[in-house]
């Protein structure tokens, strides 16, 4: 059954912050020849599901290189997810490559071959090569997938999926609701034309004046002048809309009209 074990919403203690860590796997990543979508998509669904992105690796498709990076980070995340290296073609060894360092074998999943079997059968049918999308570390579960009918796959708190955006998209949709989180983390922007060197006292006042709140600064240069984005992010709406107006009224006060959704 697909995605049948381990999942449920459970919020008993909504301070807790959970975490997952990402590995992107690719030699076309680290070659600059395909730009990542994923983190950006991966990181956005996270933190509606109370999940924080807290780490982000990208590895070549090295065996060794995976195995480090899984026995890494699933160790100091609550989730792990990978994206790539789960195609039919031999430089596709990611499941082998967590089936070691998971300490276990490779199988041929049961549901998977139906799945791949059914989706392939007007489409020259179900090839070695094929078959290649249904083998999984042993004792695994499967993530639905309904873009191109290979799955993804669940092991423990190790979700392994596409690496193609819209597939990996549609696998995030299947899993929506699905993980066990705390509150989601919301956001809100603001935009002033300053330097951030000139406000660094006020953000920092601002910030530990309001408890719960984080207040990230990304600078920019346009239109020949300095400017910068303030974003703030809490799990408390209301805390969140008073340490935005905080914000608000000092840069005012300071003489940098604040913009808000930012620039």
């Amino acid at each position: 059954m697909i995605g049948a074990e381990g999942y449920g919403r459970g919020m008993a203690d909504p301070n807790r912050i959970w975490t997952a860590a990402l590995i992107v796997i690719g030699d076309e990543i680290l070659s600059g020849r395909t730009q990542d979508r994923n983190v950006a998509q991966i990181a956005t669904w996270l933190n509606v599901q109370g999940i924080r992105l807290r780490e982000v690796r990208v590895v070549a498709d090295d065996s060794g290189a995976i195995v480090e990076a899984v026995n890494t980070l699933r160790a100091r995340n609550d989730y792990l997810f990978t994206t790539g290296g789960i195609g039919p073609t031999h430089d596709d060894i990611t499941v082998d490559a967590i089936a070691d360092a998971l300490g276990v074998g490779v199988v041929v999943h049961d549901d998977a071959r139906a799945m791949l079997a059914g989706y392939y059968d007007t489409r020259g049918g179900l090839t070695e090569a094929r078959l290649r999308m249904a083998r999984v570390p042993e004792g695994a579960s499967l993530i639905e997938n309904r873009m191109s009918g290979a799955p993804g796959i669940r092991h423990g708190n190790i979700f392994i999926m596409a690496g193609v955006p819209h597939i990996t998209a549609g696998m995030l949709e299947a899993l929506t609701g699905r993980l066990e989180g705390g509150l989601p983390l919301l956001s809100a922007t603001l935009g002033c034309w300053v330097a951030e060197s000139e406000i660094a006292d006020l953000l920092g006042d601002v910030e530990r004046a309001h408890d719960g709140c984080q207040i990230g600064s990304y600078p920019f240069f346009r239109e020949g002048r300095v400017g910068a984005n303030f974003v703030v992010r809490s799990t408390d709406a209301e805390r969140l809309d008073a340490c935005m107006a905080a914000l608000g009224e000092g840069l005012a006060r300071g003489g940098w009209p604040p913009v808000p959704g930012g620039i």
